[in-house]
This record gives structure tokens, sequence and C-alpha cells, in this order.
């Protein structure tokens, strides 16, 4: 008795569109009621849609997927989950867009040994993309931090008066309460802005 063909489409953000994944699923032949749509990132395997997917596949059941990154980016839970499927469920997995990840009946030892083969390699390369491109964000940011570029909320533009009195904190004529009531914000706001602005003019306390 022939199980039943599943299919996974995943998208990293509710803006995202699975349509796509969506028609290739059931162009190859998947029902839709049998296709597990999840809006989640793929960085690791703790997606409440997949595991109870992952969990329902028995024994000659088949798992289709558009591509290796549609079913996860990180490398080794890739593999892990690889072989829970088709080993510890018995299902088989069908990759779209890479014909030689196709673990249905059929196959020879020598086609199994290459979808192992092109597995390996297409995990990694997932999972290298995703790094390189937190690498390169990481960089750019840094670059960002050096040129004076600020993060963050909008910063809150200072009352008028707000240089005299912090040259005046700065010098020791008012305090930090005294300054911030007469502009109107908290000691501990003033005291920050004003230790920034004083480091700014190339002032020492």
């Amino acid at each position: 008795m022939s199980g039943v063909m599943y299919g996974y489409a995943r998208v990293s953000t509710r803006g995202q569109k699975e349509d796509r994944q969506m028609a290739a699923l059931q162009e190859f032949g998947v029902a839709a009621e049998h296709i597990t749509v999840e809006k989640q990132s793929g960085k690791n395997f703790d997606r409440p849609l997949y595991q109870a997917l992952a969990q329902a596949l028995r024994t000659g059941d088949v798992l289709v997927v558009q591509s290796i990154d549609r079913l996860g980016r990180n490398y080794r839970e890739i593999l892990e989950q690889w072989a829970y499927i088709t080993k510890t469920r018995g299902a088989a997995i069908v990759v779209l867009d890479m014909p030689l990840l196709d673990t249905r009946e059929g196959r020879d030892l020598t086609g199994t040994l290459v979808a192992d083969i092109v597995l390996q390699l297409l995990s990694y390369v997932a999972q290298t993309e995703r790094e390189l491109i937190h690498q390169r964000q990481a960089e750019g940011i840094a670059a960002a931090l050096e040129r004076g570029v600020r993060f963050g909320p909008a910063r809150i533009p200072m009352p008028e008066g707000f240089e005299d009195l912090a040259k005046d904190w700065w010098q020791g004529y008012v305090t930090a309460t005294y300054a911030g009531k007469m502009l109107g914000i908290s000691r501990k706001t003033f005291t920050r802005r004003a230790t920034e602005w004083g480091a700014s003019q190339g002032l020492e306390n």
C-alpha cells in the first residue's frame, strides 16, 4: 500500500508569499490539503508546523519540498532531519529543484550515494550563505558606527538652552538635577546627553 504524499512550504516572514512553492508542489502532484505552509525562519527546526508534519510521517509516505533551503538553513540540523525522516520515520524525501535528492524506492546504491553527497554539499552551501549574510551585516554595522551612524529609535532633540546648561554642568556651576528641571527632561537623560556633548567638544571632567 503506497503512502501519502505531503508537501512543506516555508517563508521567513509573514510578508513573503508562498505561491511559487505551492504551485510547484501541486504541479508535482501533492494535494493542496496535504501541504503545510509555515511562516518562520529556517535557522533551526524549532517550528511547530514542521515538527507536527515530521512526526505524522509514516513508512511509505513522501515529503516534498521545492528546495533544500525551504527545509532549513542549518547544515548540521538538515542532515539530522534528513536521517530522522528517511530512517526513523521510514518516509522518503523529494527536493524538486534538485532531482538527485530523491529517496523514493527504485534508486540504486550509486544514486543513494550521490544523493548523500549532494545533500551534504547543498546543506553546507545553505548554511555558509546564511553565515556570510550575517557577517556582511555585522561588517556593515561596524563600518556605519565608525562613520558615526546611530541605530535604534530616533534621538529626541534637546530643548533650547541645552548646550549652555551642559557647559555649565561640565564646569560644575549647576547640577544635573537642576539642569534637567530647567529643560523639562530627566536628570538621567540630561547627564547622558551632556556627557556625549562634552566628549564631542573635547571637554574633560
